[in-house]
């Protein structure tokens, strides 16, 4: 059992976790601000001009309600709501569109960070470190740094 739970505390405890439980816990304060966004700021507009109805009551009468006298529902009829779906679409288009965004700006500061000849992105102390050594390693053996493969010239095809 102590195995077990040293087992668990190693990963429980792993950089990947903690990252996913912040991941989830700033998803799902994401989502209610979209929500709100959705429901407080882009319904609102739409249903007035589509003459005041309201998004989520949107749907397809495909056999009405019966009532009887009493006003009681007899048959509660076939009703298909899109409105909800519609709601739900416009809320999952602004997450992707956002985390879209994220991504490239994410993915363009790394393509920065990786570019060996910009010098305004300090490279990381290990890189400069096996850098370095690789260097010396090379002196040691009285090699050249190996160029880099010369592109066919078009139409031919690679050695």
């Amino acid at each position: 059992m102590a195995g077990f739970l040293t087992e668990f505390k190693k990963f429980a405890v792993k950089g990947n976790m903690v990252d996913l439980a912040v991941g989830v816990v700033i998803g799902a304060a994401f989502n209610k601000i979209v929500d709100v966004l959705v429901k407080q700021v882009i319904s609102p507009p739409l249903g007035f001009l589509t003459a005041g109805i309201e998004m989520h009551d949107l749907a397809w009468v495909l056999k009405a309600p019966e009532t009887n006298a009493a006003g009681e529902v007899v048959d509660p009829g076939v009703v298909i709501g899109y409105g909800l779906f519609l709601e739900a679409l416009i809320d999952f288009l602004i997450i992707a569109f956002t985390l879209f965004i994220v991504i490239r700006f994410i993915n363009s500061l790394r393509d920065k960070a990786e570019d060996a000849g910009d010098k305004t992105v300090p490279t990381p102390k290990d890189i400069q470190l096996l850098t370095d050594i690789r260097e010396e390693m090379r002196k040691m053996n009285g090699s050249a740094p190996a160029a880099p493969p010369a592109d066919p010239a078009p139409g031919q095809a690679p050695a």
